[in-house]
């Protein structure tokens, strides 16, 4: 919901999102490490396996699934064949859908594998001089704990920092690439589907520092009228228009139904009704309509039609009106029951999203009065949410802790396979929504938000595992899983950063890293490294 709020997007989009998906493990690991100190040594297993199985849970299952999910057809030049309405050379075999099909590696996923690379620096920091201390046989095991104190606390200093430098990143970032593709395709559910207007998610846009400056750009891209000079329409921010031109051009398509790329008055009128924009001065609407029909035969094209509508919006935020009852019936008739035209997909495969829904008669509002309820439903969802992930973690720790008893079985394989299906459920099934779209951009979104969420446990969940280490004078023994986290995370990310293209095949042997690791943490044991 916040992502509909502009002066909030980037900042939610980068820092909110990445941290709430890192809360539940992070809560985890947390009480897994309070209570009695000679339990919490003990118990500390339930929550180093929640961090091991989430960590590369992320990287191996969901990006295995999505590699299957998201591929397409490789030609023999070894591009990989996206289109508009992707599909697969029917009756493939087995050989052939795992060495001829696959997805593309973007830049940003490359960049995304060399963070979460990056953010590995403390467990080398910690794990290098547990081992010389626990394997030299110089040390008392008494003695042990206390030497690993200065290299626990500079891990978790340096955690600290990884999570803040990782945040700052991802708020400048946050306006392109990945993250604006998921706030437009929010924006474009909640419209579509009538619960807030347009002027609504653009409120407040004017007052808005993209980069740190005011980027402006003159919608210059007009057709060229006959004496050959150019419109010069009102200048937009680059941000706002490419969000504009996004959320406006399946609409615009739709209603263009002679398909000459035109819209008449009449037509544009329709979607300003459908949009809950309806209300604004006839005149406004007339002097707006004639700047941008610079022929004067009646209609304009895409480019004059997204002025148009910056325009409007300006206008509709301005005034400030309560738009009349209506119901959200029209838009969804009017918009969504169009057969698709020019090649278009049906309008679900485009803005569906697992998002939640806005009480119904919020579009009926003016659009300040909608960005207050949205900020107000928002942050009561996020307030009970987490408290709910928080009171339960508790709780979730004793039980992880009791089946393994009830099992004979280590605490830490129970809570390796069971927790990240409690704690990271909606990162697997967001990561193969967005690759099942079968898109560059959407296959980027999906490996990012991956690589992003392995990152915030290299960052904020380590953090709380070492600061327990640090302040509760606890043992660091984990060396079989932090060879497993590592070796998981440097393989994937390794492959991400040389390969252009990933191949089926390569995802189902990154998919088959989870059973292994299991097998590899347990040799490991086994061999006494813990």
């Amino acid at each position: 919901m916040l992502l509909l709020v502009p002066s909030l997007a980037g900042f939610v989009g980068g820092t909110v999102l990445p941290l709430l998906g890192a809360v539940p493990d992070g809560a985890i690991l947390l009480f897994s490490g309070l209570g009695d100190i000679e339990r919490a040594q003990e118990t500390l297993a339930v929550g180093v396996g929640a961090l091991a199985g989430s960590t590369i849970m992320l990287l191996t299952v969901p990006w295995g699934l999505s590699v299957f999910a998201g591929r397409v057809d490789i030609d023999a030049s070894g591009k990989t064949l996206y289109k508009r309405k992707t599909k697969l050379t029917k009756n493939l075999g087995l050989v052939d859908t795992i060495g001829k099909t696959g997805v593309s590696i973007s830049n940003e996923a490359r960049e995304g594998a060399i963070v979460m690379m990056l953010t590995t620096i403390p467990y080398f920091l910690v794990q290098i001089p547990a081992s010389v201390y626990t394997f030299s046989g110089k040390f008392p095991n008494e003695d042990i704990a206390n030497n690993e104190q200065p290299w626990a606390f500079g891990g978790f200093c340096i955690c600290i920092f990884g999570f803040i430098s990782y945040l700052a990143f991802q708020v400048r970032t946050s306006r392109k690439g990945s993250d604006r593709l998921k706030r437009v395709a929010v924006m474009k559910k909640f419209i579509y589907e009538g619960f807030v207007s347009l002027s609504a998610v653009f409120q407040g846009v004017e007052n808005l520092e993209i980069g740190g400056d005011r980027v402006l750009q003159s919608l210059k891209s007009y057709r060229t009228i006959n004496d050959g000079t150019s419109i010069e329409g009102m200048d937009i921010p680059l941000d706002v228009k490419e969000q504009l031109v996004e959320i406006l051009k399946d609409i615009f398509m739709r209603y263009d139904v002679n398909h000459n790329g035109e819209l008449d008055r009449v037509e544009v009128e329709q979607i300003l009704t459908d949009l809950h924009d309806d209300k604004i001065p006839q005149s406004a609407l007339d002097e707006v309509f004639q700047k941008y029909d610079t022929d004067g035969d009646g209609s304009i094209n895409f480019d004059e039609f997204i002025g148009a509508m910056y325009s409007i919006v300006m206008e509709r935020i301005s005034q400030g009106t309560t738009v009349e009852e209506t119901t959200n019936e029209s838009l969804q008739t009017n918009i969504r029951e169009l057969p698709p035209s020019n090649g278009l997909p049906e309008e679900g495969e485009e803005h569906e999203d697992e998002v939640e829904e806005l009480p119904e008669g919020l579009s009926n509002l003016t659009p300040d009065q909608q960005q207050r309820s949205i900020k107000r439903y928002a942050f009561s969802y996020l307030f009970v949410g987490t408290f709910l992930v928080v009171m339960f973690s508790d709780p979730m720790v004793d039980v992880l802790q009791e089946v393994a008893v009830r099992i004979n079985v280590s605490p830490f394989y129970v809570s390796f396979v069971l927790a990240p299906l409690a704690s990271n459920a909606s990162e697997v099934i967001a990561s193969m929504y967005y690759a099942s779209k079968k898109t560059r951009k959407t296959m980027t979104v999906s490996m990012t938000a991956l690589e992003g969420a392995a990152s915030m446990n290299n960052t904020f969940c380590l953090s709380i595992l070492l600061g327990l280490i640090y302040f509760r004078g606890l043992v660091w023994s984990f060396t079989a899983e932090t060879i497993a986290i590592l070796t998981t995370q440097f393989v994937v990310g390794l492959l991400t950063t040389r390969e252009r293209i990933m191949r089926t095949g390569l995802g189902f042997m990154i998919l088959a890293i989870f059973p292994i690791s299991i097998a590899l943490v347990a040799t490991l044991e086994a061999m006494g490294l813990d």
